[in-house]
Protein backbone atom coordinates (compact mmCIF):
# COMPACT_ATOMS: atom_id res chain seq x y z
CA UNK A 1 0.00 0.00 0.00
CA UNK A 2 1.49 3.44 -1.40
CA UNK A 3 0.62 6.41 0.96
CA UNK A 4 3.52 8.66 -0.01
CA UNK A 5 1.94 11.20 -2.35
CA UNK A 6 5.37 11.52 -4.78
CA UNK A 7 5.42 7.60 -5.34
CA UNK A 8 1.54 7.89 -5.85
CA UNK A 9 2.05 10.15 -8.41
CA UNK A 10 5.18 8.54 -9.77
CA UNK A 11 3.20 5.31 -10.14
CA UNK A 12 0.63 6.82 -11.91
CA UNK A 13 2.58 9.14 -14.53
CA UNK A 14 4.39 5.57 -15.13
CA UNK A 15 1.95 3.93 -16.16
CA UNK A 16 0.43 6.87 -18.41
CA UNK A 17 3.98 7.26 -20.24
CA UNK A 18 3.63 4.35 -22.29
CA UNK A 19 0.41 6.32 -24.28
CA UNK A 20 2.99 8.88 -25.60
CA UNK A 21 3.54 6.12 -28.34
CA UNK A 22 0.02 5.58 -29.50
CA UNK A 23 0.01 9.55 -30.47
CA UNK A 24 -0.41 11.58 -27.04
CA UNK A 25 2.06 14.16 -26.22
CA UNK A 26 3.28 14.96 -22.58
CA UNK A 27 2.22 18.87 -22.68
CA UNK A 28 3.69 18.94 -18.81
CA UNK A 29 6.15 16.67 -16.80
CA UNK A 30 7.07 18.15 -13.70
CA UNK A 31 7.80 16.70 -10.81
CA UNK A 32 4.40 17.56 -9.42
CA UNK A 33 2.29 17.27 -12.69
CA UNK A 34 1.81 15.38 -15.99
CA UNK A 35 -0.83 16.03 -18.81
CA UNK A 36 -0.93 13.67 -21.97
CA UNK A 37 -2.94 15.21 -24.84
CA UNK A 38 -3.87 14.34 -28.51
CA UNK A 39 -2.43 17.04 -30.73
CA UNK A 40 -4.36 15.28 -33.93
CA UNK A 41 -6.67 17.12 -35.72
CA UNK A 42 -9.96 15.69 -35.09
CA UNK A 43 -13.53 16.71 -36.05
CA UNK A 44 -16.16 16.27 -32.98
CA UNK A 45 -19.38 16.64 -33.93
CA UNK A 46 -18.49 19.47 -36.79
CA UNK A 47 -15.92 21.42 -35.00
CA UNK A 48 -12.44 21.15 -36.04
CA UNK A 49 -10.20 20.55 -33.16
CA UNK A 50 -6.90 20.79 -33.15
CA UNK A 51 -5.38 19.31 -29.35
CA UNK A 52 -7.61 17.57 -27.01
CA UNK A 53 -6.27 16.14 -23.19
CA UNK A 54 -6.08 12.79 -22.39
CA UNK A 55 -5.20 12.31 -19.06
CA UNK A 56 -3.39 13.95 -16.41
CA UNK A 57 -2.26 13.39 -12.74
CA UNK A 58 -0.99 15.72 -10.23
CA UNK A 59 0.33 15.95 -6.53
CA UNK A 60 -1.88 18.12 -4.73
CA UNK A 61 -2.14 19.03 -1.22
CA UNK A 62 -4.41 16.41 0.30
CA UNK A 63 -4.24 13.58 -2.36
CA UNK A 64 -2.85 12.67 -5.72
CA UNK A 65 -5.41 13.78 -8.34
CA UNK A 66 -5.59 11.92 -11.49
CA UNK A 67 -7.87 12.71 -14.61
CA UNK A 68 -9.65 11.08 -17.39
CA UNK A 69 -9.87 13.92 -19.63
CA UNK A 70 -12.37 13.88 -22.82
CA UNK A 71 -14.46 10.77 -21.97
CA UNK A 72 -17.91 11.80 -23.46
CA UNK A 73 -19.91 13.54 -21.58
CA UNK A 74 -22.75 10.95 -21.79
CA UNK A 75 -20.77 8.37 -20.42
CA UNK A 76 -22.19 6.64 -17.48
CA UNK A 77 -18.90 5.90 -15.45
CA UNK A 78 -21.23 3.91 -13.07
CA UNK A 79 -21.60 1.15 -16.02
CA UNK A 80 -17.91 1.34 -17.04
CA UNK A 81 -15.64 2.15 -14.15
CA UNK A 82 -14.90 0.01 -10.85
CA UNK A 83 -16.99 1.20 -7.88
CA UNK A 84 -14.05 1.15 -6.08
CA UNK A 85 -12.03 3.66 -8.24
CA UNK A 86 -15.44 5.45 -7.96
CA UNK A 87 -15.46 6.05 -4.79
CA UNK A 88 -12.91 8.29 -4.95
CA UNK A 89 -14.21 10.52 -7.67
CA UNK A 90 -14.28 14.45 -7.33
CA UNK A 91 -15.75 16.61 -9.86
CA UNK A 92 -17.34 15.76 -12.59
CA UNK A 93 -16.68 12.31 -12.20
CA UNK A 94 -13.93 12.32 -14.24
CA UNK A 95 -11.11 12.90 -11.59
CA UNK A 96 -10.23 11.19 -8.61
CA UNK A 97 -8.35 11.67 -5.13
CA UNK A 98 -6.11 9.22 -4.43
CA UNK A 99 -4.55 8.99 -0.93
CA UNK A 100 -3.85 5.42 -0.63
CA UNK A 101 -2.91 3.32 -3.71
CA UNK A 102 -3.00 -0.52 -3.48
CA UNK A 103 -2.34 -2.89 -6.46
CA UNK A 104 -6.40 -3.27 -6.81
CA UNK A 105 -7.16 0.49 -7.07
CA UNK A 106 -3.86 0.50 -9.39
CA UNK A 107 -5.45 -2.13 -11.41
CA UNK A 108 -8.82 0.33 -11.78
CA UNK A 109 -6.56 3.33 -12.89
CA UNK A 110 -4.75 1.18 -15.52
CA UNK A 111 -8.32 -0.31 -16.53
CA UNK A 112 -9.56 3.51 -16.74
CA UNK A 113 -6.87 4.71 -18.93
CA UNK A 114 -7.49 1.74 -21.46
CA UNK A 115 -11.25 2.66 -21.65
CA UNK A 116 -10.44 6.63 -22.40
CA UNK A 117 -7.47 5.47 -24.77
CA UNK A 118 -10.03 2.90 -26.68
CA UNK A 119 -13.15 5.44 -26.42
CA UNK A 120 -10.27 7.93 -28.68
CA UNK A 121 -9.67 5.33 -30.82
CA UNK A 122 -12.98 4.51 -31.55
CA UNK A 123 -13.71 7.92 -32.55
CA UNK A 124 -10.55 8.55 -34.20
CA UNK A 125 -9.13 10.93 -32.19
CA UNK A 126 -5.67 9.28 -32.10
Amino acid sequence: MKTDFVEIFQTIRANLQPYTANGFTARVNSETVYELWNEKLFDANGDKIEVSPFASVAIEENAVKFCLLSMIEETDFNKILHPDLLSHSIDDGSCFSITKLDDKLLEQIINAMGLNFTNFKQKGWV
